[in-house]
């Protein structure tokens, strides 16, 4: 369980606050506007109104005794700036700010963030790739050079086993499991039949995911 600042209540900051209660951590609710922090109490282990640019009211939340800071203000990219700025000078452990563009990521970076989310970019990038393909259903991106893909099973693979597919082997990507009907099984081993009902994850570089599987 860790302790969480999170500032900035937009629909974005709402959804990241119910997710942290689901997950069992305990969570600092901040934001100017009062109807914000009352529909975010329930999913909150406390919560406060006020002005996240004045350093006064931000060294009195303690922000050093945090475990990660989230700055997800939207609607003023000032405001956002100022309180990932003023985070850092205030002993802030991770600071972790909100940007729409790659410039204000930029400036983010430079001025206290430790790190970026960009949900716009990282949605159209998902989206992009979830919609242009058959037979892609999600996917996760690792890093520049590797991601892990929800795929269906193709059809040359169907009636096979893993084992004699030998993809590892071939082209470095691995099957970390198959879903069946939405039963996940981990324990994918040499054995595993594999079926038309079945959808894979599948590990490895990108450029060799999307060469094999034509995305």
């Amino acid at each position: 369980m860790k302790s969480i600042l999170l500032i900035g209540l937009d629909n974005f900051g709402y959804l990241i606050a119910k997710r942290l209660r689901e997950l069992g951590h305990e969570v600092m609710a901040v934001d100017r506007k009062e109807e914000r922090v009352n529909a975010v109490l329930p999913y909150v282990t406390d919560a406060q109104i006020g002005d996240a640019t004045n350093e006064m009211f931000l060294e009195s939340l303690g922000v050093n005794n945090f475990d990660v800071c989230i700055v997800t203000i939207d609607d003023d990219f000032q405001s956002s700036l100022e309180t990932t700025s003023l985070l850092k000078e205030l002993g802030a452990k991770l600071v972790v700010s909100r940007a729409n563009r790659e410039v204000q990521a930029k400036f983010l970076l430079r001025n206290g963030a430790d790190e970026i989310i960009n949900p716009e970019k990282q949605i159209a990038e998902w989206a992009a790739i979830r919609y242009s393909s058959d037979h892609i259903l999600d996917y996760i991106r690792l890093d520049d050079g590797h991601a892990i893909y929800e795929v269906t099973v193709p059809k040359d693979w169907v009636g096979k086993t893993v084992g004699q597919i030998d993809i590892r082997k071939k082209y470095g990507i691995n099957i970390l499991a198959v879903k069946d009907n939405g039963d996940m099984n981990l324990s994918v081993t040499p054995d595993t039949m594999l079926n038309e009902r079945k959808t894979m994850l599948v590990l490895g570089d990108r450029r060799a995911l999307q060469k094999y599987f034509k995305i």
